[in-house]
């Protein structure tokens, strides 16, 4: 009879993916080494590939983990049929909460996922598109008009782009939490969207 995970089992594989994110993230991934997740952790290095087999495979499971995690924030907030800015406000709210709790994994999402093997970094390419896609969907929901033009993809970007900025210059003592920045970004955003038009085509002439 095959032996059962001893008690503790998935905690500690979380503790080690929790470990091995804040180093690649501080590091960078190819800095970084199994000695020194397993001294982070407090482990051997033999305890730690007892849960984990080599350093790609905490790669591959941080920005699994964290992009899966993002996917499925998306989804349970479309799920709930709000209105077109509670559900904006929602998705943008349940984002910075989640980045607020995973930076070192965001980090590691958005610089180390180059280093993965193409099959795996298409899985990891394709639920990100599936967040923004979820996020883009939202805008149009706000400003049905911009259905037809090309726009919701950019406006969606520069969205993102505050919230991703703001784990940079953000300090955990100042005097606003997350989740303050999260109502300023919503009320930013949909406070000027209501003023952005859709570029006229160019010319032929291309002036």
């Amino acid at each position: 009879m095959a032996r059962g995970r001893a008690a503790g089992y998935d905690e500690q594989r979380e503790m080690i993916l929790e470990q091995a994110g804040l180093l690649f993230a501080r590091r960078g991934y190819p800095a970084t080494s199994m000695n020194q997740v397993a001294e982070a952790c407090g482990l051997s290095k033999a305890t730690l590939y007892h849960y984990y087999k080599d350093k790609y495979t905490l790669l591959v499971n941080i920005a699994e983990a964290h992009v899966t995690r993002l996917a499925a924030i998306v989804e349970e907030v479309a799920a709930r049929g709000l209105g077109p800015e509670a559900r904006m406000r929602e998705l943008i709210l349940s984002l910075v909460r989640e980045y607020a709790t995973a930076q070192s994994a965001h980090r590691v999402l958005t610089e180390d996922v180059k280093f993965l093997e193409p099959e795996d970094r298409q899985r990891v390419l394709d639920q990100e598109r599936a967040v923004v896609r979820g996020f883009a969907q939202a805008v149009v929901a706000l400003r049905p008009d911009l259905a037809r033009t090309v726009m919701g993809m950019p406006l969606t970007m520069l969205l993102f782009g505050m919230i991703n900025w703001m784990f940079t210059w953000m300090k955990p003592e100042g005097p606003l939490d997350y989740e303050d920045m999260a109502l300023v970004v919503a009320d930013l955003f949909l406070g000027g969207l209501p003023a952005v038009k859709a570029p006229e085509p160019a010319s032929a002439s291309g002036v």
